[in-house]
């Protein structure tokens, strides 16, 4: 989906409160789509996924704070100083800006990864369950406001970080619907039940015959 489709996109759903631009969209679409989500009265998640050396990251999250996200994505595997500078970088770039105080997400485990081909492939020896809140308790210690994990590792996060600590989980999946991609899946009622903040769901509503419809099927029960 280009730019100019997405803003078709959103469009079609009033109820739509929350975007979330992502590293294919972005590429395409740059601040200037950005901009015109906002315009639109939109609050965005900013998810580029930050991992590199601490100077580049504060830069990085500076220019996003000024941009106006709300929330932006960072990898907890770029370790304790490039997370604690990034979080001092977001926040002066929205202060600069005039833009509200953004919260960064810690990215423990993307969802496309399932324990065994994690192991296997990365060598790392620790499991799945316990990387992710060794990834989480890294970045809380670095004054990051959040995590993203699956839907799988919720409950147990939230019973060591509870509100304000704000978790958002991709890999939501209707009953139902296909996986594509995504490995470690939940249901949107299933999620928010385990302590979720917030829920990233894409494909099930923009692939839809029907995306009003699946994007309202999808908010049904959550209250």
């Amino acid at each position: 989906m280009g730019p100019e489709q997405a803003l078709a996109f959103v469009d079609t759903l009033p109820a739509l409160r929350w975007v979330k631009v992502g590293l294919e969209l972005f590429v395409a679409g740059g601040p200037a789509l950005v901009q015109q989500l906002r315009q639109r009265g939109l609050r965005l998640f900013l998810d580029l996924k930050f991992h590199d050396i601490p100077a580049t990251m504060a830069g990085a999250c500076r220019s996003a704070g000024r941009l106006g996200a709300e929330l932006i994505t960072v990898h907890g595997a770029a370790g304790s100083e490039a997370l604690r500078a990034a979080q001092i970088g977001a926040l002066e770039g929205a202060a600069a800006a005039g833009q509200p105080a953004p919260t960064l997400l810690a990215v423990t485990v993307l969802t496309s990864w399932e324990p065994a081909r994690f192991a296997a492939e990365l060598a790392i020896e620790e499991p799945l369950a316990a990387y992710v809140p060794r990834l989480a308790q890294l970045a809380v210690a670095a004054g990051i406001g959040g995590a993203v994990c699956s839907p799988l590792e919720v409950a147990a996060l939230r019973a060591i970080h509870p509100d304000p600590y704000v978790l958002v989980t991709p890999g939501i999946r209707p009953a139902g619907s296909e996986r594509g991609d995504q490995q470690r899946v939940m249901t949107p009622a299933a999620a928010i039940a385990a302590g979720a903040s917030r829920l990233v769901i894409g494909r099930p509503i923009t692939a839809a015959a029907d995306p009003a419809a699946a994007f309202a099927a999808c908010c049904q029960g959550l209250g």
